[in-house]
């Protein structure tokens, strides 16, 4: 299997499987003096890691990580660095009922349609956990992003789950860390708290929006056409398990606007900087980053793996119905949040590093 490397200057390459002994991340092109160690990722991990409510998955992973390579006496040396994450809570014999069989809504089928051979316990490399890989290699990348561009603030939370959004005249950013949802709405937590107690009894489950912002970004970040920020973020966030729908700043709604609605006028600032009247294009125009805050949104699907009977077939092509056994999210986007800023941190960082190494200090000034 290749293709499992992203990134340009700071390259992250993910490995390892849901029942194996480990996984990780390998990350090459980190720049040397940043100050980081296992502690400091961990923070990241544990915002992640699994079983932390009736609302998650009640497999109980500690997500430890390890630095293996690249980090000496707390500081980063410039090559690579090796992050290692232990298996311990796999439970294999739950996912012997299909190893002939294709789970509904997984890449079961398409794994076995591709490469002939397919890893059935929980998934393999196309299950969840991996993405615990992903924010490891986020917590370096933020690590780097506060000593080379420490004014960068990455937030995420969720913003729907299933039909029920959050109300934006109620949004309170103090109350993200407050429940388990990510929720910055008190009312809208307390609702999908019952919402989700009745999908998760019945054996059932539903999707989710998450919103990811990066407030405090340079303007210059991207390029024109192949190299543009939001293409990067857009893919890096659609790489992301269960994501089926991503869109920057207006997104989808971009569509029912006037181009006298849309378009972010743009007036003088005291210090010199463009002040806009609004910012329906989520902090990018044209691939670059405008200064404004960067707003990314996905959409996660809901949880394939449910307690409910399905149709389905067999390796050998014979109808069959299947239930997926395990312990599984009746919502994923709950621990789909951090991911995603892990991702953006990745992005914001690369394209941070190709920026410095092809313009440097040159770019137009105003005023």
């Amino acid at each position: 299997m290749s293709l499992n490397s992203f990134g340009h200057l700071f390259r992250v390459t993910t490995w390892g499987e849901s029942h194996g002994p480990a996984l990780g991340a390998t990350v090459d092109g980190c720049p040397p003096g940043i100050e980081v160690d296992a502690a400091q990722l961990q923070h990241w991990l544990d915002r992640r890691k699994p079983g932390q409510s009736k609302y998650t998955t009640q497999r109980r992973e500690p997500d430890a990580v390890e630095i293996l390579s690249g980090v000496f006496e707390g500081k980063t040396t410039g090559t690579p660095v090796q992050m290692m994450i232990r298996n311990t809570d796999q439970r294999s014999k739950d996912y012997g009922d299909i190893a002939e069989k294709f789970r509904p809504g997984h890449a079961d089928i398409t794994y076995w349609q591709k490469y002939g051979i397919r890893d059935y316990r929980g998934g393999g490399r196309s299950s969840a956990r991996e993405t615990a890989a992903r924010v490891a290699a986020g917590g370096l990348a933020r690590a780097a992003l506060e000593a080379l561009a420490p004014g960068i603030e990455i937030r995420g939370y969720m913003t729907q789950v299933g039909p029920h959004g959050i109300d934006r005249s109620r949004f309170d950013e103090g109350q993200i860390e407050e429940n388990p949802f990510w929720c910055p709405d008190a009312g809208a937590a307390e609702q999908w708290a019952g919402y989700l107690d009745g999908l998760r009894k019945s054996g059932n489950s539903v999707g989710a929006i998450c919103e990811i912002v990066a407030r405090g970004v340079p303007a210059g970040l991207g390029a024109p056409i192949y190299g543009k920020l939001d293409t990067d973020l857009a893919a890096a966030m659609m790489s992301i398990n269960a994501v089926k729908g991503v869109e920057i700043g207006e997104g989808m709604a971009a569509a029912c606007l006037t181009g006298e609605e849309n378009a972010d006028e743009i007036f003088p600032g005291n210090d010199g900087q463009p002040v806009y009247s609004s910012n329906h294009a989520g902090g990018i125009l044209g691939g670059i980053s405008t200064g404004q805050e960067i707003v990314v949104r996905f959409a996660v699907k809901p949880t394939s793996s449910i307690l409910k009977t399905r149709q389905t077939i067999t390796k050998a092509g014979a109808a069959a119905e299947i239930i997926t056994k395990g312990r599984h999210d009746p919502c994923v986007g709950i621990r789909a949040v951090p991911v995603g800023e892990a991702m953006m941190a990745l992005v914001l960082l690369d394209h941070l590093l190709l920026h410095r190494g092809q313009i440097g200090d040159a770019g137009g000034r105003i005023g």
